[in-house]
């Protein structure tokens, strides 16, 4: 049977909640091994990171909260862990994540390696920690070995498992799986996967973190125009096709990033069986 694991959001806003709301009771029915949940750059979504935690566990799952080293300091930061680890999680997903425009500097960690140590220092084995990967290279890495470097100082500080940043390109994965154990890495690495629902979205996506879309999909998409039943098709083929691929290539498990919507998630799912 195949692992997977999901990503949501944090909601804001009043539609932004029933959107969630009956997101979460479809997908829930996938008994996914655990739901992260993102944290929004520079903590925006601190105070709503937590009540969407309490709502994946109320549903049953595994809930694994981001944490990130932006805008917090060791005090901060310190005292969410105590937070999650009295809601009774035992997974985090550690990321450095993004500076806001505007904000002055990005608290006391500058890397995702330091705020993992941190979190070993802080809470020991408590909790399970993934952290992240780029079979594609970071966009801002000066090039694939510093990258990889990185990476495995990221795990030598105390990650249990990764997850990769989306691609759909099946031979990235391997490529970077194969470079990552030469390199020492032995952790799983969970490839990231995102669903296609709306083209245009993920286009503007995939331009702000340097996941490529291959030229042959673009085409294939613009010729579906404003079509969106025939591009969320479309997708769910490209994808499931993927990530058959990738499970019979070795992957441990699919992490899907969700979006917060069901129908794109599930057709990828209805697919692979």
């Amino acid at each position: 049977m195949t692992t997977i694991s999901l990503e949501f959001f944090p909601p804001k806003t009043e539609s932004q909640r029933d959107q969630f709301e009956t997101t979460l009771k479809r997908l829930s029915a996938l008994q996914p091994e655990y739901a992260s949940v993102t944290f929004g750059a520079g903590g925006s979504t601190l105070s709503y990171t937590p009540h969407t935690v309490k709502a994946l566990m109320e549903a049953g799952l595994d809930a694994a909260p981001h944490v990130s080293c932006m805008g917090g300091t060791r005090d901060e930061i310190g005292a969410l862990l105590d937070d999650y680890k009295a809601m009774g999680c035992r997974r985090l997903v550690a990321l450095r994540g993004d500076l806001p425009s505007g904000m002055a500097g990005p608290g006391d960690f500058r890397y995702a390696s330091e705020l993992v140590a941190f979190i070993r220092e802080h809470s020991g084995d408590h909790f399970r920690i993934e952290v992240a990967c780029y079979p594609e290279t970071h966009p801002q890495a000066d090039d694939a070995l510093v990258d990889m470097h990185h990476f495995k100082h990221k795990v030598d500080t105390g990650a249990n498992g990764a997850i990769t940043q989306y691609f759909f390109n099946a031979d990235a994965y391997f490529r970077f799986v194969h470079d990552a154990r030469m390199a020492g890495v032995e952790v799983p690495i969970v490839p990231g996967i995102m669903p296609i629902s709306n083209f245009t979205q993920l286009k503007r996506f995939s331009e702000a973190c340097g996941a490529e879309i291959p030229r042959w999909i673009s085409k294939r998409m613009q010729a579906y125009g404003d079509d969106a039943e025939r591009v969320r098709d479309l997708g769910a083929d490209i994808v499931a096709d993927m990530c058959r691929r990738l499970l019979d290539g070795g992957a441990p498990g699919l992490h899907l990033y969700t979006l917060n919507r069901a129908v794109a998630t599930l057709a990828v799912i209805d697919r692979l069986g």
